[in-house]
C-alpha cells in the first residue's frame, strides 16, 4: 500500500471522530482507500483475461453442439402449464429461523447503539 493511502486512511479514521463526519462512516469506508481495483484488472499480468474465459467457454460451447442437427424453424413450441397461486409467507418452520435472524439483527442495532452513544458520551466529556 502506497504511503498517500495509508494517509488517507489515517485521516479517515480522525476525521471519523469528529461529530461533524460522523454519519459519512468514514472509517467502514477507509479500507476502500488501498484497494488496486477489480480482481480483473491485473489478471493479464497474474493469469488469465476474461477475454481468454470468455473465449474458452464459446469454444466449448461450439464444441458441445458440434454435429448436432439444426433446430427445426417450422416446429411449434407447445407450452401446457399454468401457474396458480399458492399462498405467501413462510412454510414449515421457516417462521422460526425468520424469527431467529430478526432477533440477532436487532441485537446487534443495540448492542452498536449502546457503543456509539457511549462513545458520543466520551467525547461529550
Amino acid at each position: 500500500m502506497s504511503e498517500h493511502a495509508r494517509r488517507m486512511i489515517w485521516t479517515c479514521f480522525a476525521l471519523a471522530d469528529l461529530p461533524t463526519y460522523h454519519d459519512l462512516r468514514l472509517r467502514g469506508w477507509a479500507h476502500m482507500l488501498g484497494y488496486g481495483g477489480h480482481f480483473s484488472s491485473k489478471s493479464r499480468r497474474y493469469s488469465v483475461t476474461l477475454t481468454k474465459l470468455r473465449q474458452a467457454r464459446a469454444d466449448h460451447a461450439a464444441h458441445q453442439t458440434a454435429g448436432q442437427p439444426e433446430p427445426d424453424p417450422n416446429r411449434t413450441t407447445v407450452t401446457t402449464g399454468q401457474w396458480k397461486y399458492l399462498g405467501s409467507g413462510l412454510l414449515h418452520g421457516e417462521h422460526f429461523w425468520a424469527e431467529q435472524a430478526r432477533n440477532r439483527i436487532q441485537q446487534a442495532r443495540a448492542i452498536r447503539n449502546q457503543h456509539t452513544e457511549r462513545d458520543k458520551e466520551r467525547k461529550a466529556s
